[in-house]
């Protein structure tokens, strides 16, 4: 039986994960993959850490499998979208890779919207260019790090990046290409489209285009001396994180939105045709002809983490270190707080929203007699409340009448029947170890004719799969709260940039 190897990559962790053909999961590693914030706004990795430790993750997922480094038929990375990762004229990493929550380029992106740039870059790519769009950094580049900028010679994504040290291939797939400069009808690059964002210089930086499926090269001698991989094994071009977890985890497909609650608020829906609306990127889908409608922001389950970790530190690490599983241990303070009233909302806005750079979080309708479980049910609130934010566009656009939830939160039923409440939706999980890493191990699979296509997965998914229905009364309820967590937020929009303006005033 052959095996079949996925790498993700996300903005903190990077895993190697080896499957059977069935999905079944043999062996994972992972590692962490350090951050660095030189100045508000910026968020970086350095790209060839970001190897290293990738590497690393591999050979040790090769060590643990029962089965030999030999029966690996097939290899696909997919990563983070949008930010930048940079090559100069001799391939070499040019500065460090630029991830997906940086916002330098956040103020460059609301001139466009004032300018008329937005609305051009929609007709032309479905989409408005946003702060981590690698069109609004690189715009911000040739502006402020002009040297930099000149030097330019390869535009890719991180998985792209991955690639390349994998197999000294140099390109990109056709999810990825479509974070800023392919045309919405004809999916690729169009001459006409960097100048719209005064890039024309780099016409000849953009990648080549590949299915994601398709094979793109085979794992080199120094790939394989520090992965343990066999030399010559072919590797697929690979996609975008949000693509694979979707189709990793069954939700791939027109009238399911599928939903990733993790880093980023991630809601995606597969369509026929390129719808191009504000409220949405239209993008490309697996295939030519067929596109994937995502609303995302990053403002999801990350901020229930800052909370256990800036308010529940001592607790979860004691419950770590004695090999308990501290998440599971909170969630009778949260069930508790949801079965009676409360004022309390949170905007899940720590780490960016859909309002701008300059939204940010908060809890408001606290009182003296509130406690922890009444912050952490607003907490969780909140981020349902921002994912129905984005559902709600798709269904507006689109009509999906089902959820696919994935991503650390979905494990909760607690968690999963607040999401189904909260959008008024049914709510489906799947038992999907590794929802990415198997979506890009499916496009291996297929690259390799393992598979008929990536859509062919050879699991029995209603197995897997647990449904959660709406409860109608709690339907209701948080109808209602919902209403005024929207009113706040249009509130508290004029006055998010005053509040920004304090720490310029303080300087």
């Amino acid at each position: 039986m052959p095996l079949l190897l996925g790498i993700d990559n996300g903005l903190t962790v990077t895993k190697a994960v080896i499957f059977d053909e069935t999905g079944r999961v043999l062996s994972t590693a992972r590692r962490r993959v350090a951050q660095s914030i030189p100045k508000p706004r910026h968020v970086e990795r350095d790209m060839g850490d970001l190897w290293a430790q990738t590497a690393a993750a591999i050979h040790e997922a090769i060590c643990n499998c029962p089965r030999p480094a030999s029966e690996i038929v097939a290899v696909a990375a997919t990563a983070h979208g949008d930010g930048l990762y940079l090559l100069d004229q001799t391939a070499r990493p040019l500065g460090p890779g630029i991830l997906s929550l940086d916002s330098r380029a956040g103020h460059l992106a609301d001139d466009w919207m004032g300018d008329g740039t937005a609305e051009t870059a929609l007709h032309r790519t479905g989409q408005m260019p946003h702060a981590s769009a690698p069109s609004a950094i690189l715009g911000w580049m040739r502006v402020h790090d002009p040297d930099r900028f000149s030097r330019i010679a390869h535009v890719l994504a991180c998985k792209d990046w991955l690639t390349y040290c994998l197999t000294g291939h140099i390109g990109t797939d056709l999810t990825e290409a479509s974070t800023s400069f392919t045309d919405v009808q004809t999916q690729a690059f169009a001459p006409d489209i960097l100048p719209i964002f005064g890039l024309e210089t780099l016409a000849q930086a953009l990648p080549t285009i590949a299915d994601p499926d398709q094979i793109v090269g085979t794992v080199s001698a120094d790939a394989a001396r520090v992965t343990g991989l066999t030399q010559g094994t072919p590797v697929v071009a690979g996609l975008h994180d949000v693509t694979a977890s979707a189709l990793g985890a069954g939700g791939y497909g027109q009238g399911t939105v599928a939903i990733v609650a993790g880093t980023y608020s991630i809601n995606e829906t597969v369509t026929a045709l390129p719808v191009t609306d504000p409220r949405w990127f239209c993008r490309n889908g697996l295939r030519r002809g067929e596109w994937n409608a995502m609303s995302i922001s990053p403002a999801s389950a990350t901020n229930y983490d800052w909370f256990l970790d800036t308010f529940c530190g001592p607790e979860r690490r004691a419950a770590e270190e004695a090999g308990r599983a501290f998440h599971a241990e909170i969630i009778p303070e949260i069930e508790d707080a949801l079965s009676r009233p409360s004022t309390v909302l949170f905007h899940p806005f720590l780490f960016g929203s859909p309002h701008g750079p300059d939204a940010s979080a908060g809890f408001l309708g606290l009182h003296g007699w509130h406690n922890r479980s009444d912050l952490l049910r607003a907490v969780i609130e909140g981020i349902a409340f921002n994912h129905r934010h984005h559902v709600d566009a798709l269904r507006d656009g689109f009509g999906p009448s089902a959820v696919r939830l994935t991503g650390g939160i979905s494990r909760s039923p607690v968690f999963a029947q607040l999401f189904a409440d909260a959008l008024g939706m049914p709510v489906s999980v799947s038992d999907t170890d590794e929802a990415a890493a198997w979506g890009a191990a499916l496009c291996a699979g297929s690259g390799v004719g393992l598979f008929t296509s990536p859509h062919h997965d050879p699991r029995e998914m209603d197995a897997l799969t647990r449904q959660y229905h709406p409860d109608q009364a709690h339907v209701a309820q948080l109808d209602r709260r919902y209403d005024v967590f929207n009113q706040v937020t249009k509130v508290l929009s004029p006055v998010w940039p005053r509040i920004e303006a304090l720490a310029k005033a303080a300087e």
